[in-house]
């Protein structure tokens, strides 16, 4: 989380706003195609209609023009500055042939996803004073006529997706208790399900599905129950109104349910010593009855965090073989360094497989797949620790990919980097701002590196879910901080590095096979979409946050200075 750049960005959004604003450089195409609950289902192979594209989270494109034997005719068709800086993390939305991509300070631009030219742009207005703890956006949702965002001053807003009109915009919930949304909202049914995050503000995480014609909010849960609730006793005294359990990341979902699932954050304070319990559910997968809200079952991956562990991102829902066997699976690359198969139906523990180094967990129960945890290795109001992975994780929010065609799981991770936090404060009750327990220089001088540092970093994992075991594995020197796009021509793409390279590996191998130098880091979530007949391959650049902080991180211990431009851009690839 980085906050010195916010008032610059926020200029550069006004200037944006003043020259772009209501002034579409293109004519508007004759009519608006409109997304069906038939098409968010089933999509065609050249849309890319959702965070992931389809509902269960994938990040695969059926699309196989571009090949290992062509890839190295890829090259640039266009691209277009957002004329933002920071940290641009959107996914662009594409519905046959109009692209919707998000930026920092909350723009949505709207462009013809061929050409690159500009259907119309929409610039949010803040709330005077608004405070951005992670200024950024991971796109938005389609639904109808409308496309919807979800805004760092906590409100989802509806737009007429032909033109770019306002048509309504909701509050989540109160911006001035320190909640903000990130996150893509997620079209379902005629409902739009949202989150928000704010638990490093002593915010209470929740879920909530709203009409997508209207607006109208039709249910709220909230990711950390009342004491007279399921799990409250997990919750010391009114601890839970404080209690974090942010959503960050897009959700799932089964149709054949009717169940969405949801990733949450870490349990507020980090200082866990005034919150014993398990601090359900926080830290674990939960899955909603989408017309209702209601929970249903849930997972939960690290009881009582103390290492800001967040499990955000939703599971990915593989039907496939796991010990022979075929099943409907929700599986997670976990923040702690573990991989984990649950059945999706109950969400009950089947495996966790270490794919980063994890020196916490002693043990994980077989049965529950409850971790047992070695105390000296807690961060605390009484103790100082280092521990693996850091608290940037073993996968951090960028999103895992599935091939249908490989049957091979894709993990952007990192390993042989920890963290020491010292000793920290149980932060008072009622303590506005930070509540965390400890300082921003004691999290971002946390960084620390393990053992097998001076080989590599990042790596980039393929497993085979059915035995449990890695099939191949790309090492980087540097970290990776890579959403990934896998397609139906066996092509995996990633950026996320701070060389400021977007690389094509061969899906079923990992050899490397392409590679292009951006204006800047790549941590945005990379798509692939058709347009008359040809493949087009999106992603945008951007680096900040997150990436850039444990990288400033890294530069600290070593001695060295990584300088990557923060600009914004959006750039699409085609064969030449």
């Amino acid at each position: 989380m980085k906050l010195d750049c916010t008032s610059y960005v926020r200029v550069l959004g006004a200037l944006s706003a003043a020259l772009l604003f209501g002034h579409p450089s293109h004519a508007q195409p004759a009519a608006y195609p409109t997304v069906t609950d038939d098409r968010l289902e089933h999509p065609d192979a050249g849309d890319w209609l959702m965070y992931r594209r389809t509902y269960d989270g994938s990040g695969f494109s059926p699309l196989k023009q571009i090949t290992p034997s062509n890839i190295r005719r890829l090259t640039l068709a266009w691209s277009v500055s957002t004329d933002l800086l920071g940290a641009h993390e959107t996914t662009p939305i594409v519905n046959r042939g109009r692209m919707f991509i998000t930026t920092p300070q909350n723009n949505i631009i709207a462009l013809d996803a061929k050409t690159g030219t500009q259907l119309w742009r929409y610039v949010r207005k803040y709330p005077d004073g608004l405070f951005q703890l992670h200024p950024t956006n991971r796109g938005v949702a389609l639904y109808g006529d409308y496309v919807y965002m979800a805004t760092t001053d906590c409100a989802l807003v509806a737009l007429d997706a032909a033109t770019g009109k306002e048509v309504w915009n909701v509050p989540l919930d109160d911006y001035k208790t320190g909640c903000y949304s990130t996150l893509a909202p997620l079209a379902v049914r005629g409902k739009i399900i949202v989150g928000y995050s704010g638990g490093e503000l002593g915010v209470r995480g929740s879920v909530s599905a709203f009409d997508a014609l209207t607006g109208k909010r039709i249910w709220k849960t909230y990711t950390v129950p009342a004491p007279n609730e399921p799990g409250g006793q997990s919750w010391k005294g009114e601890t839970y109104k404080r209690g974090g359990g942010s959503t960050w990341i897009t959700g799932v979902y089964d149709p054949a349910s009717n169940t969405t699932y949801w990733g949450t954050g870490n349990p507020g304070p980090w200082v866990a010593d005034d919150r014993p319990g398990d601090n359900l559910y926080t830290d674990s997968t939960l899955a909603l009855d989408a017309d209702t809200g209601k929970l249903k079952s849930y997972h939960q991956y690290t009881p009582h965090d103390s290492w800001d562990w967040d499990e955000v991102s939703a599971p990915l829902l593989i039907d496939t073989e796991v010990d022979g066997k075929l099943t409907k699976t929700a599986t997670h690359a976990g923040r702690n360094g573990y991989l984990w198969i649950l059945d999706r139906d109950r969400l009950k523990f089947l495996h966790a497989f270490p794919f980063a180094n994890n020196n916490v967990f002693t043990s994980i129960d077989p049965k529950t797949g409850r971790p047992t945890v070695d105390e000296s290795k807690r961060p605390g109001a009484h103790q100082g620790a280092q521990f693996c992975p850091s608290i940037g994780g073993g996968k951090d929010w960028p999103p895992e990919a599935w091939s249908p065609q490989t049957k091979l799981l894709y993990i952007p991770a990192n390993d042989n980097i920890c963290a020491y936090l010292p000793k920290g404060e149980v932060p008072e009750p009622q303590s506005k701002g930070f509540y965390v327990g400890y300082d921003i220089d004691s999290i971002f001088g946390s960084v620390r590196t393990g053992a097998g540092a001076s080989d590599h970093l990042g790596e980039l994992q393929a497993w085979d879910l059915n035995t449990g075991k890695r099939v191949w594995q790309h090492n980087f020197k540097s970290l990776l901080w890579s959403p990934l796009l896998v397609t139906g021509g066996d092509i995996l793409f990633a950026g996320g590095t701070p060389d400021r390279l977007f690389r094509a590996f061969d899906a079923r191998t990992g050899d490397p096979l392409w590679s292009f130098p951006l204006p800047s880091g790549a941590i945005g979530v990379p798509t692939s979409f058709a347009v008359d007949g040809e493949q087009y391959v999106a992603v945008t650049t951007g680096w900040d946050l997150d990436a850039r902080g444990l990288q400033n991180g890294l530069d600290k211990i070593n001695g060295t200075t990584t300088i990557v431009p923060q600009s914004g851009t959006i750039l699409v690839f085609k064969l030449q």
